[in-house]
Protein backbone atom coordinates (compact mmCIF):
# COMPACT_ATOMS: atom_id res chain seq x y z
CA UNK A 1 0.00 0.00 0.00
CA UNK A 2 3.42 2.50 0.65
CA UNK A 3 4.55 1.49 -2.57
CA UNK A 4 1.32 2.48 -4.25
CA UNK A 5 1.31 5.43 -2.51
CA UNK A 6 4.40 6.83 -3.69
CA UNK A 7 3.86 5.28 -7.18
CA UNK A 8 0.84 7.74 -7.54
CA UNK A 9 2.81 10.90 -5.78
CA UNK A 10 5.07 10.58 -8.19
CA UNK A 11 3.03 10.31 -11.20
CA UNK A 12 1.26 13.66 -9.51
CA UNK A 13 4.42 15.21 -9.38
CA UNK A 14 5.27 14.35 -13.04
CA UNK A 15 2.21 15.06 -14.44
CA UNK A 16 2.69 18.63 -12.91
CA UNK A 17 5.94 18.95 -14.23
CA UNK A 18 4.74 18.27 -17.57
CA UNK A 19 2.06 20.57 -17.31
CA UNK A 20 4.52 23.32 -16.34
CA UNK A 21 6.72 22.93 -19.34
CA UNK A 22 3.92 22.81 -21.66
CA UNK A 23 2.48 26.49 -20.54
CA UNK A 24 6.08 27.76 -20.20
CA UNK A 25 6.44 26.38 -23.72
CA UNK A 26 3.39 27.93 -25.14
CA UNK A 27 4.17 31.15 -23.19
CA UNK A 28 7.62 31.87 -25.31
CA UNK A 29 6.07 30.68 -28.52
CA UNK A 30 3.40 33.49 -27.92
CA UNK A 31 5.91 36.16 -26.25
CA UNK A 32 7.26 36.39 -30.00
CA UNK A 33 11.15 37.53 -30.42
CA UNK A 34 10.80 39.12 -26.94
CA UNK A 35 11.57 38.40 -23.34
CA UNK A 36 11.84 39.05 -19.36
CA UNK A 37 9.14 41.74 -20.12
CA UNK A 38 11.29 43.67 -22.11
CA UNK A 39 10.90 45.10 -25.46
CA UNK A 40 14.17 44.20 -26.93
CA UNK A 41 15.27 41.29 -29.64
CA UNK A 42 16.51 37.90 -28.64
CA UNK A 43 19.92 37.01 -30.19
CA UNK A 44 18.35 33.97 -31.54
CA UNK A 45 16.50 34.76 -35.13
CA UNK A 46 12.56 34.89 -34.72
CA UNK A 47 11.21 31.69 -36.47
CA UNK A 48 7.79 34.38 -37.40
CA UNK A 49 9.39 36.20 -40.59
CA UNK A 50 6.89 38.99 -38.93
CA UNK A 51 8.67 39.42 -36.06
CA UNK A 52 12.22 39.19 -37.50
CA UNK A 53 11.50 42.24 -40.00
CA UNK A 54 10.77 43.97 -36.84
CA UNK A 55 13.83 42.93 -35.08
CA UNK A 56 15.53 43.83 -38.34
CA UNK A 57 14.54 47.23 -38.88
CA UNK A 58 14.77 47.92 -35.17
CA UNK A 59 11.25 49.15 -35.02
CA UNK A 60 11.24 47.48 -31.67
CA UNK A 61 11.94 49.81 -28.34
CA UNK A 62 15.61 48.45 -27.45
CA UNK A 63 16.43 49.88 -24.52
CA UNK A 64 15.09 49.26 -20.42
CA UNK A 65 14.48 52.63 -20.14
CA UNK A 66 12.03 52.52 -22.95
CA UNK A 67 10.17 50.16 -20.35
CA UNK A 68 10.08 53.01 -17.92
CA UNK A 69 8.24 55.69 -20.52
CA UNK A 70 5.91 53.09 -21.32
CA UNK A 71 1.69 54.17 -20.48
CA UNK A 72 -0.39 51.30 -19.75
CA UNK A 73 -4.26 52.91 -18.96
CA UNK A 74 -7.26 51.29 -18.05
CA UNK A 75 -10.37 53.15 -18.88
CA UNK A 76 -12.75 52.10 -15.70
CA UNK A 77 -16.16 52.21 -16.21
CA UNK A 78 -19.55 50.99 -15.94
CA UNK A 79 -22.25 50.36 -19.06
CA UNK A 80 -23.76 53.29 -20.46
CA UNK A 81 -21.35 56.23 -18.67
CA UNK A 82 -19.66 57.40 -21.86
CA UNK A 83 -17.01 55.15 -21.89
CA UNK A 84 -17.38 54.68 -25.64
CA UNK A 85 -16.76 58.24 -26.23
CA UNK A 86 -14.14 58.80 -23.78
CA UNK A 87 -12.22 55.59 -24.95
CA UNK A 88 -11.66 57.79 -28.33
CA UNK A 89 -9.72 59.92 -26.35
CA UNK A 90 -7.19 57.42 -26.40
CA UNK A 91 -7.81 55.59 -29.74
CA UNK A 92 -7.43 58.81 -32.02
CA UNK A 93 -3.31 58.93 -30.38
CA UNK A 94 -0.97 57.52 -32.74
CA UNK A 95 1.25 56.54 -30.13
CA UNK A 96 -1.18 54.36 -27.87
CA UNK A 97 -2.75 50.83 -28.99
CA UNK A 98 -6.27 50.80 -28.03
CA UNK A 99 -8.65 47.91 -26.96
CA UNK A 100 -11.94 48.43 -26.98
CA UNK A 101 -13.85 45.98 -24.48
CA UNK A 102 -11.47 42.55 -24.67
CA UNK A 103 -12.97 41.43 -21.78
CA UNK A 104 -15.95 40.52 -23.28
CA UNK A 105 -14.31 37.70 -24.40
CA UNK A 106 -13.32 36.23 -21.21
CA UNK A 107 -16.90 37.01 -19.79
CA UNK A 108 -18.66 35.46 -22.72
CA UNK A 109 -16.01 32.11 -21.87
CA UNK A 110 -17.11 32.14 -18.56
CA UNK A 111 -20.84 32.16 -19.00
CA UNK A 112 -21.03 29.51 -22.08
CA UNK A 113 -18.62 27.24 -20.08
CA UNK A 114 -20.93 27.28 -16.25
CA UNK A 115 -23.93 29.15 -16.93
CA UNK A 116 -24.76 31.75 -14.76
CA UNK A 117 -22.09 33.28 -12.42
CA UNK A 118 -23.86 33.27 -9.25
CA UNK A 119 -21.19 31.30 -7.43
CA UNK A 120 -18.92 33.46 -5.50
CA UNK A 121 -15.93 31.66 -6.66
CA UNK A 122 -17.22 31.93 -10.22
CA UNK A 123 -17.05 36.19 -9.56
CA UNK A 124 -13.34 35.17 -8.26
CA UNK A 125 -12.08 33.00 -11.02
CA UNK A 126 -14.02 35.56 -13.48
CA UNK A 127 -11.72 38.89 -11.84
CA UNK A 128 -8.76 36.41 -11.80
CA UNK A 129 -9.04 35.38 -15.58
CA UNK A 130 -10.07 39.40 -16.06
CA UNK A 131 -6.64 40.41 -14.48
CA UNK A 132 -4.38 37.82 -16.10
CA UNK A 133 -5.65 39.21 -19.62
CA UNK A 134 -5.38 43.05 -19.08
CA UNK A 135 -1.83 42.09 -17.94
CA UNK A 136 -1.46 40.01 -21.18
CA UNK A 137 -2.69 42.05 -23.23
CA UNK A 138 -0.43 45.26 -21.47
CA UNK A 139 2.43 43.22 -22.91
CA UNK A 140 1.03 43.17 -26.04
CA UNK A 141 0.64 39.34 -25.69
CA UNK A 142 -2.63 39.44 -27.81
CA UNK A 143 -2.81 35.65 -28.92
CA UNK A 144 -2.98 35.48 -25.17
CA UNK A 145 -7.14 35.74 -26.68
CA UNK A 146 -6.93 32.76 -27.96
CA UNK A 147 -7.65 31.57 -24.79
CA UNK A 148 -11.40 32.84 -24.93
CA UNK A 149 -12.23 34.10 -28.41
CA UNK A 150 -15.01 31.25 -29.80
CA UNK A 151 -15.23 30.03 -32.07
CA UNK A 152 -11.03 29.50 -31.46
CA UNK A 153 -8.47 31.34 -33.53
CA UNK A 154 -7.36 28.94 -36.26
CA UNK A 155 -3.24 29.84 -37.00
CA UNK A 156 -3.95 32.94 -34.68
CA UNK A 157 -6.41 34.24 -37.05
CA UNK A 158 -10.11 35.02 -36.04
CA UNK A 159 -12.86 36.34 -37.33
CA UNK A 160 -14.55 36.95 -34.07
CA UNK A 161 -12.68 39.72 -32.52
CA UNK A 162 -15.19 41.85 -29.96
CA UNK A 163 -16.04 45.46 -31.44
CA UNK A 164 -12.63 45.70 -33.43
CA UNK A 165 -13.79 48.82 -35.61
CA UNK A 166 -13.26 50.64 -32.72
CA UNK A 167 -9.75 50.13 -32.42
CA UNK A 168 -7.64 52.07 -35.20
CA UNK A 169 -4.66 50.19 -34.39
CA UNK A 170 -6.60 46.80 -35.50
CA UNK A 171 -7.86 48.65 -38.48
CA UNK A 172 -4.38 50.07 -40.07
CA UNK A 173 -1.36 48.39 -40.78
CA UNK A 174 0.33 46.38 -40.50
CA UNK A 175 -2.96 44.02 -38.73
CA UNK A 176 -4.69 45.91 -42.22
CA UNK A 177 -2.61 46.66 -45.32
CA UNK A 178 -5.30 48.38 -47.09
CA UNK A 179 -6.38 50.45 -43.60
CA UNK A 180 -4.48 53.30 -43.02
CA UNK A 181 -4.25 55.87 -39.99
CA UNK A 182 -6.96 57.55 -41.85
CA UNK A 183 -9.00 54.42 -42.33
CA UNK A 184 -11.58 54.89 -38.84
CA UNK A 185 -11.15 58.57 -38.34
CA UNK A 186 -14.50 60.21 -37.44
CA UNK A 187 -17.33 60.15 -39.77
CA UNK A 188 -16.24 56.96 -41.85
CA UNK A 189 -17.21 54.81 -39.49
CA UNK A 190 -20.88 53.73 -40.91
CA UNK A 191 -21.57 50.68 -38.80
CA UNK A 192 -19.65 47.78 -36.47
CA UNK A 193 -18.75 45.95 -40.23
CA UNK A 194 -16.72 48.51 -42.08
CA UNK A 195 -12.86 47.38 -40.74
CA UNK A 196 -13.62 43.59 -40.95
CA UNK A 197 -14.93 43.68 -44.31
CA UNK A 198 -12.16 46.25 -45.15
CA UNK A 199 -9.56 44.20 -43.72
CA UNK A 200 -10.56 40.58 -43.35
CA UNK A 201 -10.25 38.25 -40.50
CA UNK A 202 -7.73 39.68 -37.35
CA UNK A 203 -4.49 38.00 -36.99
CA UNK A 204 -3.65 38.03 -33.32
CA UNK A 205 0.56 37.67 -34.18
CA UNK A 206 -0.15 41.08 -36.81
CA UNK A 207 -1.84 42.95 -34.01
CA UNK A 208 0.85 41.64 -31.28
CA UNK A 209 3.72 43.47 -33.39
CA UNK A 210 1.23 46.47 -33.93
CA UNK A 211 0.32 46.79 -30.32
CA UNK A 212 4.63 46.86 -29.57
CA UNK A 213 5.03 49.22 -32.37
CA UNK A 214 3.00 51.60 -30.51
CA UNK A 215 4.95 53.71 -27.31
CA UNK A 216 1.79 52.67 -24.85
CA UNK A 217 -1.27 49.98 -24.37
CA UNK A 218 -5.09 51.74 -23.82
CA UNK A 219 -7.69 49.37 -23.21
CA UNK A 220 -11.44 50.10 -22.06
CA UNK A 221 -13.37 47.99 -19.91
CA UNK A 222 -17.16 47.76 -18.11
CA UNK A 223 -16.62 44.65 -16.77
CA UNK A 224 -14.58 44.86 -13.46
CA UNK A 225 -16.82 45.80 -10.67
CA UNK A 226 -14.68 47.91 -8.05
CA UNK A 227 -11.02 49.86 -8.48
CA UNK A 228 -10.11 47.17 -5.72
CA UNK A 229 -10.33 43.99 -7.67
CA UNK A 230 -7.38 46.03 -10.01
CA UNK A 231 -4.80 46.17 -7.09
CA UNK A 232 -2.38 43.33 -8.03
CA UNK A 233 -2.14 45.32 -11.46
CA UNK A 234 -1.00 48.56 -9.81
CA UNK A 235 1.62 46.84 -8.09
CA UNK A 236 3.35 44.75 -10.40
CA UNK A 237 6.53 45.76 -11.28
CA UNK A 238 6.10 44.92 -15.40
CA UNK A 239 3.39 47.79 -15.46
CA UNK A 240 3.41 51.49 -15.04
CA UNK A 241 -0.50 51.04 -14.96
CA UNK A 242 -3.05 54.34 -14.78
CA UNK A 243 -6.62 54.17 -14.41
CA UNK A 244 -9.01 56.57 -15.56
CA UNK A 245 -12.11 56.23 -13.63
CA UNK A 246 -15.07 57.47 -15.87
CA UNK A 247 -18.51 58.05 -13.34
CA UNK A 248 -22.20 59.66 -14.74
CA UNK A 249 -25.10 60.35 -12.48
CA UNK A 250 -26.38 56.73 -12.52
CA UNK A 251 -30.18 58.42 -13.59
CA UNK A 252 -28.29 59.40 -16.74
CA UNK A 253 -27.11 55.64 -16.67
CA UNK A 254 -30.16 54.39 -16.34
CA UNK A 255 -32.20 56.77 -19.24
CA UNK A 256 -29.48 55.63 -21.47
CA UNK A 257 -29.91 51.79 -21.02
CA UNK A 258 -33.62 52.07 -21.34
CA UNK A 259 -33.07 53.35 -24.61
CA UNK A 260 -30.07 51.35 -26.04
CA UNK A 261 -31.00 48.18 -24.65
CA UNK A 262 -35.12 48.53 -25.03
CA UNK A 263 -36.02 44.98 -24.88
CA UNK A 264 -34.06 44.58 -21.21
CA UNK A 265 -35.46 47.10 -19.85
CA UNK A 266 -39.19 46.95 -20.78
CA UNK A 267 -40.40 47.00 -17.55
CA UNK A 268 -38.99 50.35 -16.72
CA UNK A 269 -40.01 51.61 -19.88
CA UNK A 270 -43.34 50.89 -19.07
CA UNK A 271 -42.92 52.38 -15.66
CA UNK A 272 -41.83 55.56 -17.50
CA UNK A 273 -44.57 55.72 -20.29
CA UNK A 274 -47.40 54.74 -17.15
CA UNK A 275 -46.12 56.26 -14.12
CA UNK A 276 -47.21 52.74 -12.31
CA UNK A 277 -43.83 50.48 -11.18
CA UNK A 278 -43.90 47.41 -12.57
CA UNK A 279 -43.88 44.60 -9.16
CA UNK A 280 -41.16 42.76 -11.67
CA UNK A 281 -39.00 45.74 -12.08
CA UNK A 282 -35.57 45.07 -11.76
CA UNK A 283 -33.92 47.37 -8.95
CA UNK A 284 -30.74 45.57 -8.92
CA UNK A 285 -28.67 46.05 -11.54
CA UNK A 286 -28.69 49.97 -11.28
CA UNK A 287 -28.52 49.53 -7.12
CA UNK A 288 -25.31 47.61 -8.09
CA UNK A 289 -24.05 50.24 -10.58
CA UNK A 290 -24.44 52.56 -7.91
CA UNK A 291 -22.79 50.42 -5.05
CA UNK A 292 -19.70 49.75 -7.30
CA UNK A 293 -19.41 53.53 -8.03
CA UNK A 294 -19.55 54.61 -4.69
CA UNK A 295 -16.97 51.54 -3.38
CA UNK A 296 -14.23 52.71 -5.94
CA UNK A 297 -15.00 56.29 -4.68
CA UNK A 298 -14.30 55.28 -1.12
CA UNK A 299 -11.40 53.11 -2.16
CA UNK A 300 -10.09 56.81 -3.45
CA UNK A 301 -11.11 59.03 -0.42
CA UNK A 302 -8.97 56.40 1.85
CA UNK A 303 -6.17 56.75 0.02
CA UNK A 304 -4.38 53.68 -0.06
CA UNK A 305 -0.53 53.38 -1.11
CA UNK A 306 -1.09 51.08 -4.19
CA UNK A 307 -3.32 53.41 -5.75
CA UNK A 308 -1.66 56.90 -5.64
CA UNK A 309 -0.35 58.17 -8.47
CA UNK A 310 -2.28 55.94 -10.82
CA UNK A 311 -6.19 56.90 -10.37
CA UNK A 312 -7.81 59.70 -11.75
CA UNK A 313 -11.83 60.02 -11.02
CA UNK A 314 -13.29 61.98 -14.09
CA UNK A 315 -17.48 62.55 -14.11
CA UNK A 316 -18.71 62.28 -17.71
CA UNK A 317 -20.77 65.51 -17.47
CA UNK A 318 -17.21 67.48 -16.47
CA UNK A 319 -15.89 66.03 -19.86
CA UNK A 320 -19.07 66.62 -22.64
CA UNK A 321 -19.12 70.28 -20.82
CA UNK A 322 -15.30 71.20 -21.51
CA UNK A 323 -14.16 68.21 -23.54
CA UNK A 324 -10.74 69.80 -24.48
CA UNK A 325 -9.96 71.15 -21.15
CA UNK A 326 -10.76 67.58 -19.16
CA UNK A 327 -9.18 65.64 -22.14
CA UNK A 328 -5.59 67.63 -21.82
CA UNK A 329 -6.33 66.74 -17.78
CA UNK A 330 -6.51 63.44 -18.53
CA UNK A 331 -3.30 63.52 -20.53
CA UNK A 332 -1.43 65.16 -18.01
CA UNK A 333 -2.11 62.20 -15.82
CA UNK A 334 -1.01 59.67 -17.92
CA UNK A 335 1.95 61.71 -18.82
CA UNK A 336 1.60 61.84 -22.29
CA UNK A 337 1.29 65.03 -24.47
CA UNK A 338 -2.09 65.30 -26.39
CA UNK A 339 -1.53 64.70 -30.12
CA UNK A 340 -3.20 67.01 -32.97
CA UNK A 341 -4.96 64.30 -34.13
CA UNK A 342 -7.08 64.35 -30.19
CA UNK A 343 -7.27 67.63 -30.73
CA UNK A 344 -8.99 67.22 -34.16
CA UNK A 345 -11.20 64.53 -33.03
CA UNK A 346 -12.59 66.84 -30.29
CA UNK A 347 -13.70 69.96 -32.59
CA UNK A 348 -15.43 67.31 -34.75
CA UNK A 349 -17.34 65.30 -32.71
CA UNK A 350 -18.05 67.42 -29.71
CA UNK A 351 -20.29 69.48 -31.67
CA UNK A 352 -22.63 67.66 -33.42
CA UNK A 353 -26.32 67.84 -33.37
CA UNK A 354 -27.37 65.60 -35.92
CA UNK A 355 -29.40 62.38 -35.18
CA UNK A 356 -27.83 58.98 -34.96
CA UNK A 357 -28.44 57.28 -38.56
CA UNK A 358 -29.09 53.53 -37.58
CA UNK A 359 -29.44 51.92 -34.13
CA UNK A 360 -25.74 50.87 -34.04
CA UNK A 361 -24.74 54.27 -34.35
CA UNK A 362 -27.28 55.38 -31.66
CA UNK A 363 -25.79 52.70 -29.07
CA UNK A 364 -22.34 53.17 -30.17
CA UNK A 365 -21.48 56.20 -32.02
CA UNK A 366 -19.01 58.50 -30.21
CA UNK A 367 -19.96 61.73 -32.44
CA UNK A 368 -22.45 64.23 -30.30
CA UNK A 369 -23.59 67.44 -29.52
CA UNK A 370 -21.71 66.82 -25.96
CA UNK A 371 -22.63 69.64 -23.93
CA UNK A 372 -26.45 69.32 -25.00
CA UNK A 373 -27.09 65.16 -24.10
CA UNK A 374 -24.79 65.94 -20.49
CA UNK A 375 -28.13 66.35 -18.65
CA UNK A 376 -30.82 65.28 -21.18
CA UNK A 377 -32.07 62.25 -18.89
CA UNK A 378 -33.77 65.06 -17.42
CA UNK A 379 -36.06 65.34 -20.12
CA UNK A 380 -36.68 61.54 -20.92
CA UNK A 381 -36.79 60.21 -17.52
CA UNK A 382 -40.28 60.62 -15.09
CA UNK A 383 -40.00 62.08 -12.02
CA UNK A 384 -41.78 58.81 -10.30
CA UNK A 385 -38.78 56.77 -11.45
CA UNK A 386 -35.87 59.51 -10.54
CA UNK A 387 -37.50 59.92 -6.81
CA UNK A 388 -37.05 56.18 -6.65
CA UNK A 389 -33.38 56.06 -8.07
CA UNK A 390 -32.37 58.65 -5.87
CA UNK A 391 -33.54 56.87 -2.80
CA UNK A 392 -32.00 53.71 -4.03
CA UNK A 393 -28.37 55.88 -5.08
CA UNK A 394 -28.48 58.37 -2.34
CA UNK A 395 -25.18 57.92 -0.91
CA UNK A 396 -23.79 57.77 -4.76
CA UNK A 397 -25.06 60.84 -5.72
CA UNK A 398 -23.95 62.95 -2.72
CA UNK A 399 -20.39 61.39 -3.00
CA UNK A 400 -19.96 62.08 -6.58
CA UNK A 401 -21.48 65.65 -6.62
CA UNK A 402 -25.19 64.91 -8.26
CA UNK A 403 -28.34 67.00 -6.43
CA UNK A 404 -31.43 65.73 -6.08
CA UNK A 405 -34.65 66.37 -7.23
CA UNK A 406 -37.66 67.22 -5.51
CA UNK A 407 -40.56 68.27 -7.72
CA UNK A 408 -41.23 67.28 -11.68
CA UNK A 409 -40.43 71.21 -11.64
CA UNK A 410 -36.85 70.70 -10.86
CA UNK A 411 -36.51 67.57 -12.80
CA UNK A 412 -37.19 69.79 -16.07
CA UNK A 413 -35.91 72.94 -14.89
CA UNK A 414 -32.30 73.24 -17.65
CA UNK A 415 -31.21 75.83 -16.05
CA UNK A 416 -30.16 74.90 -13.38
CA UNK A 417 -27.39 72.10 -13.47
CA UNK A 418 -27.34 69.16 -11.58
CA UNK A 419 -24.12 68.79 -11.50
CA UNK A 420 -21.67 70.18 -8.55
CA UNK A 421 -18.67 72.07 -9.75
CA UNK A 422 -16.57 69.72 -7.41
CA UNK A 423 -12.89 69.03 -8.72
CA UNK A 424 -11.72 66.00 -8.76
CA UNK A 425 -7.28 65.46 -7.87
CA UNK A 426 -5.38 62.90 -9.01
CA UNK A 427 -4.64 60.96 -5.54
CA UNK A 428 -0.69 61.66 -4.67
Amino acid sequence: MECSWKTVLLLVCASLGVQYTAIRTLRDSLSGPCHGGVYHCQNRQPKDSRWRALCENNTLPMETSAMASRRHILLFATTRSGSSFTGQLFNQHPAIFYAFEPLYHVQQAFTNSSGRLRQALDRRALLGAYRDLLLNLYTCDLRFLENYIRPEPQDHVTGSFFRRSSSRALCSPPVCPEGGEGASASGSQPDETWCPKKCGALNLTLASIACLSRGHVAIKTVRVPEVGDLRTLTEDPRLDLRIVHLVRDPRAILASRMMAFSEQFRAWKIWNATGRQPHYVDLAQITSTCRDMADSAETMLQRPAWLRGRYLLVRYEDLALNPKEKAQEIYRFVGLEMDESVHSWIAQNTNNSAPPTSEWNYKYSTTRDSKATAESWRLRLGFDIVRTLQTLCNDTLSLLGYRAVHSVADLRNMSNSLVEPRPFQTLV
